[in-house]
């Protein structure tokens, strides 16, 4: 692979526009970086990381979830339908375009269109210009998570990703896996722009001289990510000093990173549900109730938190975690061999049956491992599974065509909300809406899909919370996916780096905020 050197960072630089004078250099070690520049193409940690860095939203969520004001400076409900988004004026895109509402308008006509953000967007109509600093955000109805939506809208430069490309391609087109304008040029208002990336080996970010943010005190001049997908060469870098910054900590490596002088091990709460699903379009046998149900009672999730994960992890029985409107304490973890034999048996494969699964190997904390421990514990119950796993890169393809009868799947909800869960991983899929986006257990009951419905137009908590226990009770008892463990955060860091006021629960720090200590 070549390196692609970004046309704007030689633009920026023939206009004059240096790079700001070093103040600190770091490394960053992921376990994997950004497929795409294009912030529109895959709902994923890793585009939402490269858009905290390169792009910023209206607003967004600090760590205590509340919101705080970005691209737009204040905000207000006109009405039970309209809410309406004052912008900072003079902010600059990488390009030299000043910001403004046209910006917004566009960005968010293309994130209707993403396959991967449409369902976020279903509920509005439109997003209209009052004028060139003020937009207004119109929803179908009621809607109680406007704010929550307005932290996933990264206003793009519209006149940078506007007109034809040298070979006659649209600049705003949107492809999935493929190659486009957007997924290797990039124009936001971030505060580093990207001077050169490498799928697969780096990418390189440099502060962005005109950033609108001034009262920021980060002081990272020069950020190089790069992806290293083994725990333990990832942390044998940072222990080494070959990079300043790294996630995750596997469990495994906890006690080696906080006990080694200079290094920081700094660990969260994690709300993001790892699960299996379980594809009734492929496998026959898992259209039954009796033998999901089976699955779910077979697998030990919390024998795997406790050996696998070291404890760094809580079994989940449920989508939403504790906490979020939807929980349901009576909806815990239920491993039971013997009920597990028993259901199969009443199905009628007591003698078990063949199925595929397929898993990333360095997406999510030990995911190869969490695969190989589900297939030896289905194993017991006669089900022979064909296990797959591989990079996320070529992981994700293999997911959006649903290729294997239990395919696993992690995911934080992109509202800090409940019906987030089930809008993307257990509603009827819909390709015109985008509900049921990942669902590739081809889950489908209509009940559901009504109640996540009704919930996103109640606006009074209680009766919203009724309606998402109930969502949580029916996908319980239908087992329409295997829950495994919320997965937990740790990132280790040189004790220079104060990444504390950074990190957050939804795994994407604001690397633009971060100060280095000389």
């Amino acid at each position: 692979m070549k390196t692609i050197k970004t046309k704007l960072a030689v633009a920026l630089m023939a206009a004059g526009l240096s790079f700001s004078a070093a103040a600190a250099d770091i490394k960053v070690a992921y376990d994997a970086d950004p497929v795409s520049l294009d912030p529109h193409e895959q709902l994923s940690g890793g585009t939402l990381q490269m858009s905290h860095m390169v792009f910023d939203p209206l607003i967004r969520f600090t760590q205590d979830l509340d919101f705080e004001p970005r691209l737009a400076e204040s905000w207000e409900r006109v009405d039970d339908t309209t809410f309406r988004f004052s912008l900072r004026k003079g902010v600059k895109f990488h390009s030299g375009n000043e910001l403004t509402a046209d910006d917004v308008v566009w960005t968010f006509d293309r994130l209707k269109r993403s396959a991967d953000f449409k369902a976020i967007f279903e509920p509005y109509t439109e997003m209209k210009k009052v004028d060139a600093y003020t937009v207004e955000l119109k929803s179908k109805g009621p809607y109680p998570l406007v704010l929550q939506t307005a932290t996933y809208i990264f206003p793009m430069d519209s006149k940078f990703y506007s007109g034809k490309t040298a070979d006659g391609k649209d600049k705003s087109e949107l492809v999935k896996h493929g190659n486009s304008f957007a997924s290797t040029n990039v124009s936001g208002t971030g505060p580093f722009i990207v001077t050169a990336r490498e799928q697969g080996v780096e990418v390189i970010f440099e502060r962005f001289n005109d950033y609108w943010d001034q009262d920021s005190e980060g002081n990272v001049d020069k950020l190089t990510l790069v992806p290293i997908k083994e725990d333990a060469t990832r942390v044998a870098a940072l222990l080494s000093g070959g990079v300043d910054m790294i996630y995750p900590v596997a469990p495994n490596d906890h006690r080696r990173v906080k006990n080694t002088k200079g290094i920081e091990l700094v660990t969260l709460p994690g709300t993001r549900i790892i699960t299996f699903q379980m594809n009734q379009n492929s496998n026959e046998a898992l259209k039954d109730v009796r033998v999901r149900q089976a699955i779910v009672h077979a697998i030990n999730n919390e024998g795997i938190v406790k050996k696998i994960m070291k404890g760094f992890a809580t079994a989940a029985g449920q989508q939403g975690p504790e906490g979020y409107a939807g929980y349901d304490a009576n909806l815990v973890p239920r491993y039971d061999l013997k009920k597990a034999k028993q259901l199969m048996k009443e199905a009628g494969y007591e003698k078990g049956f063949k199925l595929t699964m397929m898993a990333p190997n360095n997406r999510y904390v030990n995911d190869a491992k969490v695969a190989q421990a589900a297939a030896a514990m289905l194993s017991k119950i006669g089900i022979k599974v064909d296990l797959k796993t591989m990079p996320k890169a070529q992981y994700w393809p293999e997911f959006d065509v649903c290729a294997a009868d239990m395919m696993m799947i992690g995911w934080h909800s992109d509202t800090e909300d409940s019906a987030n869960f089930s809008e993307f991983l257990t509603m009827t899929r819909n390709e015109e809406t985008g509900k049921g986006q990942y669902n590739c257990g081809h889950y489908s009951n209509p009940e559901v899909d009504r109640l996540v419905e009704a919930s996103n137009v109640e606006t009074d908590p209680a009766k919203r919370a009724q309606m998402l226990q109930k969502v949580e009770a029916t996908l319980y008892n239908d087992a329409a996916f295997v829950p495994l463990h919320w997965q937990n955060l740790a990132w280790g860091a040189s004790e220079k780096l104060n990444i504390k006021p950074i990190v957050n629960a939804m795994n994407y720090p604001y690397f633009g905020d971060l100060v280095v200590e000389e």
